[in-house]
């Protein structure tokens, strides 16, 4: 059975993308080029790219249990632990199940006020004219929010911890990213930087669970305190390992998502007007000047179309992989055992074929018919199937009241001379932040 057609392999290495100076356009000249599903090698691992919906639902649906994490994500345990995340079979089913309850449509929802407060107390600092770094202002309160929501402290070294990740991701970037764990030991530039700002990032973690342990025991509402006293089918509870495994994923994931979204929202703002005029009247008109809160967001539809448009064109998760554990069959093509199978929503999502001038930021195509007519899968920021984000509805919820708080009492705009450059890494970073002068909307 012949293989996919793809791009010609170099000697020894095959084909390198992550390598490439810029990786998204490689692949999305490559899906272009050879169709849609395409094979390369990258080193020793053999790479069949799917871009089509249907053949993204038989791997993340129809075919999940026969795939695996691919090797991005299981080189990245030993920083990341053994948590949901990166987590396998009978042992991600239970952790999901333990973790499922604070993530309940109820619960998310009773988060409402936290997040607002907490963007309200950053919106006290800013001043009409000041440039600031918006993506790390969005980090910074992400993070404060998914520390207080879910674990019930407060972080008092939000800035530490974000330090830390930032320090992670820009050496965890391209290529890298492939390397297996015994790298981490090896005297590579800059890895002594990520050695260090991964105990950073585990001395933050044993703190907010030593901080929260020392609260009182009736006050279990959050993630942390479930994941602490929660038991199992089986009568077990989780290891204070598992436990910081936990910790770790959530406190990662649980603000990195949401704080993406919004530093692209922020862009894709300033370079439409025409759109954040429209974004403006529904939030005059649903809101005046007050904060929001969860009962408002039926009635800001506008505002939710503004972040799913965002996320159509820079998702936070730019791609996903896994690896196939059995041979199987897709079309007339074999995918053997050991296999990396990926997707990326970077591509699939601005392809033509299912949104119209695919690289406009228009939210007004989401009220459209066609938006109606996608197929499952042509848009999938927060992935799909059985292992789709635990935090899907948190993160969309945050980024709609974030997003409605800020814009309701600032405009932004990006500063003419600093370059907005797209960078994959575990997510779609901007490479040199996003700096943008605040332009206040109304003076008190």
């Amino acid at each position: 059975m012949q293989r996919p057609p793809g791009p010609k392999p170099h000697f020894l290495i095959g084909n390198m993308p992550l390598a490439s100076r810029d990786p998204l356009t490689v692949m999305t000249r490559w899906a272009r080029d050879y169709g849609d599903i395409f094979y390369y090698r990258a080193g020793w691992i053999h790479v069949y790219f799917f871009n089509r919906p249907d053949l993204i639902e038989t791997v993340l649906v129809r075919n999940h249990s026969n795939l695996l994490k691919d090797h991005v994500v299981r080189n990245s345990r030993w920083f990341f632990g053994n948590g949901l995340l990166t987590s396998e079979g009978d042992e991600w089913k239970r952790q999901r199940r333990l973790a499922q309850p604070a993530f309940q449509r109820e619960r998310v929802a009773s988060y409402d006020t936290i997040m607002t407060n907490y963007a309200e107390q950053m919106l006290s600092h800013w001043r009409d004219g000041a440039i600031l770094d918006v993506h790390q202002e969005m980090m910074n309160l992400t993070l404060r929010i998914v520390v207080r929501t879910l674990f019930g402290v407060e972080a008092g070294n939000a800035e530490t911890i974000s330090d830390a990740l930032n320090t992670m991701m820009r050496h965890t970037a391209g290529v890298r990213l492939l390397l297996p764990p015994i790298a981490r030991k090896l005297p590579l530039p800059g890895m002594g930087k990520v050695r260090g700002a991964v105990r950073q990032l585990n001395d933050s973690v044993s703190a907010i669970i030593s901080k929260r342990q020392t609260r009182a025991e009736h006050d279990s509402n959050d993630l942390l305190s479930m994941l602490i006293t929660a038991r199992d089918e089986d009568g077990s509870t989780m290891t204070a390992t598992e436990v910081r495994d936990q910790v770790l994923t959530f406190l990662i994931a649980g603000h990195e998502t949401t704080a993406l979204a919004l530093s692209w929202t922020w862009y894709l703002l300033s370079r439409n007007p025409e759109v954040e005029n429209k974004l403006h009247q529904e939030l005059d008109t649903v809101l005046g000047r007050r904060a929001p809160n969860a009962a408002d967001l039926p009635s800001l539809i506008y505002t939710e179309r503004v972040i799913k448009e965002s996320m159509r064109l820079y998702p936070p998760a730019w791609s996903l992989a896994r690896e196939a554990a059995k041979e199987f069959e897709v079309e007339r093509y074999r995918i053997p055992a050991g296999a990396n199978l990926v997707m990326s929503q970077w591509i699939l999502q601005r392809d033509p074929r299912f949104f119209r001038d695919p690289d406009n930021f228009e939210p007004e195509r989401w009220g459209s018919e066609a938006s109606q007519q996608l197929p499952r899968f042509a848009y999938f920021p927060f992935g799909g199937g059985p292992r789709q984000c635990i935090g899907a509805g948190f993160a969309m919820m945050e980024a709609v009241l974030l997003l409605a708080t800020i814009a309701t009492r600032f405009r932004l705009r990006v500063v003419d001379d600093h370059p907005i450059v797209a960078v994959p890494s575990f997510t779609l970073r901007p490479k040199n932040g996003i700096r943008m002068e605040l332009k206040q909307r109304f003076s008190h």
